[in-house]
């Protein structure tokens, strides 16, 4: 299955606020969504974790 969750994490606060599917074959690279973070009440650059 090509397709894997991830989870998308906030680089202040360190927390994981979202959950992906992504298609790894296609984009092996970790990517970077712009998000809302509830902790930190903005919107923050979230970046994929392990």
């Amino acid at each position: 299955m090509p397709r894997d969750i991830i989870t998308l994490a906030c680089p202040k606060c360190e927390e994981r606020n979202y959950n992906l599917t992504k298609n790894k074959r296609l984009h092996p690279e970790r990517v970077e969504y712009r998000k809302f973070c509830r902790r930190c009440r903005e919107h923050t650059l979230h970046k994929e974790t392990k």
